[in-house]
């Protein structure tokens, strides 16, 4: 995990001076230099997180084009008035949710992770908040992140077992279950979900 600091911003602007020269640099010297560029930044982000360089290099330096924040959502799903969180391999509880594939939509996202990950067919119904992930969450990525959070109106199915969860449930926002994944969606987030659910003209929450 990268430290949300100044020199943390550094290392992601070298990062994405250098992605982005790459996108349209033609000069092969040139090339060469902005590559060893996103490099250093590559080295400089493995040195401060204490993370493999090449797990660093495979999320850090992978991508290509003018780079923008990545995208994910968290589905809030209801049933009598308990939200549903999934549990991972590692023991931590979450709302369902996932990066967004390049041919989903936010809506579509939102709707295949609950099923992926709890076996339910959800219908989302509306935008909660638009977060940035390092301002709200513990963990830290290297390139910014967005989530959505989207509200989902339960419709059917129960747990199936899967590669990404091991169990799932419903809660009460006085009885959520422990450990929860900070990093992915907090008891404040959680809590967000509840008043939006209760609201008669929620507004959205955006950074």
């Amino acid at each position: 995990m990268m430290p949300d600091n100044e020199w943390t911003s550094w290392i992601k602007e070298l990062q994405n001076l250098s992605q982005c020269a790459l996108a349209y640099c033609k000069d092969k010297f040139d090339i060469e230099r902005f590559e060893r560029i996103r490099e250093i930044s590559a080295e400089m982000a493995a040195k401060i997180s204490g993370s493999p360089l090449e797990e660093i290099k495979a999320t850090f330096c992978a991508g290509t084009g003018y780079q923008t924040p990545k995208l994910d959502t968290r589905s809030a799903v209801f049933r009598d008035g308990r939200i549903l969180l999934v549990q991972e391999a590692n023991g931590n509880w979450a709302l369902p949710g996932g990066w967004v594939d390049y041919d989903q939509t936010i809506r579509t996202n939102a709707a295949k992770e609950v099923l992926e990950e709890a076996g339910m067919i959800v219908e989302p119904v509306r935008v909660i908040a638009l977060f940035d992930h390092n301002r709200r969450n513990t963990t830290f990525f290297p390139s910014n992140v967005c989530s959505a959070y989207v509200l989902c109106r339960y419709i059917s199915g129960d747990f199936v077992p899967n590669l990404e969860t091991v169990a799932c449930g419903f809660f009460g926002l006085d009885e959520l279950p422990e450990p929860l994944a900070d990093g992915k969606s907090n008891r404040e987030q959680i809590g967000m979900c509840f008043e939006a659910v209760e609201a008669e003209n929620w507004q959205l929450i955006f950074d």
